[in-house]
């Protein structure tokens, strides 16, 4: 009597339990929440350090932009520390990263130390790709996994938004070194709680499969790898991302990270900025701009995670970040009235932010299962790399004497329209099979 397919699979090689999908959903929630805790405190902090160390707008500037590329640099790892040691350790690595990098940051002495403890916080930038790999695989193929994985993405607003009001309750009495030492134990609890966690299915599969190759066991490999719908069980390299088979879609797709953040740069980091100078608008305070574009994020992120089940996650994309591309260029253009610029601001920031529920997500799905680690980071360091554009763009046209103006359009709005059509260049996956991701077709350079 012959075997069933699932019966060639090793413990924890078949799909979790409903109840331990939930709680690795969770998890990887919370993790995601204070890992940008952390990320997006020093931005928060940086005007109180400067003001300790002393340092002028131009040094906070340079020690903001040497830490980007910081990020940037330890960032690299990640991708082949998942395919390598697999997801559930590339989750706990990188939150306990979030977690060291806050708890270092309180005892920074100067700019050097400043810059390489805050560049650790590349682990916790990535973590968004830990989470959107691992729960891909966690998920299968069950008909709303994008919009499971939408309420976990949305941690981003919700982390950015806790670490706003803490900072606001403790800065007074605890100061920036206080806020970032605080920051430490939440992510050191979820590294506990990830401990608990099963490693996912398909990685379980994956490592078993390279065993069975390892020992000479090819006939038993090959019909394990059949069992688990693998279609290669090589370790991943960069290479094989730029073979014919991939390099389009890789291009493609790291461009749309570098262009998207150029928008995500001058529209959400400067967004206040921008709104002042460009528009006359005044807020009364910085915190009702950060409570509007989290929150314009927060039902972006269920609206485009929701939207790509139902249409395709790679078309979701297109249509949300070239309808964002629009918004913002209207807003621009548009009459300098408060709730006319506000209302397409917040618009705008809804197709912006929005689709990287959907675009994570199908990251997970557009690599084969060997190289789903190396091949989502490959593109998304490129977002750290984007923002360095974004705002040298906006700075040197400025200073220039370019406007505001024609500045926000040429380094917001031209780089969320060309990550759109960047995106064009993408493979078009069927997302009701996410292990048979086929080579592009001649129809995906012109459809979206």
């Amino acid at each position: 009597m012959s075997e069933k397919p699932r019966d060639l699979l090793p413990p924890g090689g078949a799909p979790l339990a409903p109840r331990m999908v939930r709680r690795v959903s969770i998890v990887c929630f919370l993790a995601w929440v204070f890992s940008v805790f952390d990320h997006t405190l020093f931005g928060t902090l940086l005007p109180q350090i400067a003001d300790d160390f002393g340092w002028s707008a131009t040094e906070s500037t340079t020690v903001a932009t040497w830490v980007t590329a910081g990020t940037f640099v330890v960032s690299l790892a990640v991708g082949p520390m998942l395919d390598r040691f697999g997801r559930k350790p590339a989750l706990m690595i990188t939150t306990a990263g979030a977690a060291l990098t806050s708890g270092f940051s309180a005892l920074a002495g100067g700019k050097l130390s400043i810059i390489l403890v805050r560049s650790f916080s590349g682990l916790g930038y990535s973590e968004e790709v830990v989470n959107s790999v691992y729960l891909n695989e966690v998920y299968g193929r069950k008909g709303k996994r994008g919009f499971m994985y939408s309420f976990v993405q949305s941690g981003w607003p919700v982390g950015a938004l806790l670490g706003a009001l803490l900072t606001a309750l403790l800065l007074p009495t605890i100061g920036w070194r206080g806020v970032f030492l605080f920051a430490t134990f939440p992510a050191l609890v979820i590294v506990l709680l990830a401990w608990r966690l099963p490693e996912s299915p398909v990685f379980v599969n994956l490592r078993h499969v390279r065993k069975l190759r390892a020992a000479g066991r090819d006939a038993e490999a090959a019909e394990v790898a059949k069992a688990a719908g693998i279609e290669d069980e090589r370790g991943g390299t960069v290479r094989e991302l730029f073979a014919p088979g991939l390099r389009r879609h890789t291009i493609s797709l790291s461009a749309a990270w570098l262009l998207n953040w150029m928008a995500i740069q001058v529209f959400s980091v400067l967004g206040t900025t921008v709104l002042v100078e460009a528009k006359g608008v005044s807020f009364d305070s910085a915190l009702v701009v950060l409570i509007l574009a989290n929150a314009a994020g927060f039902g972006g992120y269920l609206f485009h995670g929701y939207l790509g089940d139902r249409i395709g996650r790679r078309r979701t994309i297109i249509i949300g970040w070239s309808i964002g591309a629009v918004a913002m260029t209207v807003m621009l253009l548009g009459p300098a009235n408060a709730p006319f610029v506000i209302g397409m601001y917040a618009l705008g920031l809804f197709f912006l932010t929005g689709p990287y529920a959907a675009l994570l997500f199908y990251m997970g799905e557009s690599f084969p299962a060997h190289l789903r680690g190396i091949g989502p980071n490959t593109a998304h360091i490129m977002g750290p790399i984007g923002a360095i554009v974004g705002s040298a763009v906006l700075s040197l046209l400025v200073s220039a004497g370019v406007s505001m103006t024609v500045a926000a359009l040429s380094a917001g709005s031209l780089g969320l329209a060309g990550s759109a059509l960047a995106m064009l260049g993408t493979r078009r996956v069927s997302q009701s099979d996410t292990e048979a991701t086929a080579e592009p077709t001649p129809s995906a350079r012109t459809t979206v």
